[in-house]
């Protein structure tokens, strides 16, 4: 599997990309306060949109309770642990980014 992109390394292409007028540090700025943003909208509405990117959705998966069942690899009778109420979040990516990736 190839190796992610760090944070830095980001940072890096993005300013290399605009060397007239960027700094690292103000690409920082505006990737740490892209974050930002989209933490609070995401906590306040359930949704943030990246242009041309993905769109991010909290979902809210309800509680389980404990069932019983059949462990499919030993076929033995096992017990599921019961699972607390959450909130996760799941990104849909743009129509573009899906033909980037195609």
């Amino acid at each position: 599997m190839a190796k992610l992109m760090s944070k830095s390394e980001l940072i890096q292409k993005i300013a290399e990309q605009h060397p007239n007028n960027m700094t690292r540090k103000d690409v920082k700025g505006v990737i740490e306060s892209l974050a930002e943003i989209g933490y609070k909208e995401l906590k306040k509405t359930g949704a943030f949109f990246v242009p041309g990117f993905a769109k991010f959705v909290v979902i809210k998966k309800p509680a389980t309770k404990e069932r019983s069942g059949i462990n499919p690899f030993t076929k033995e009778p096992t017990i599921f642990k019961a699972k607390p109420a959450r909130k996760i979040i799941r990104a849909r990516p743009v129509k573009a980014a899906k033909d980037a990736v195609s």
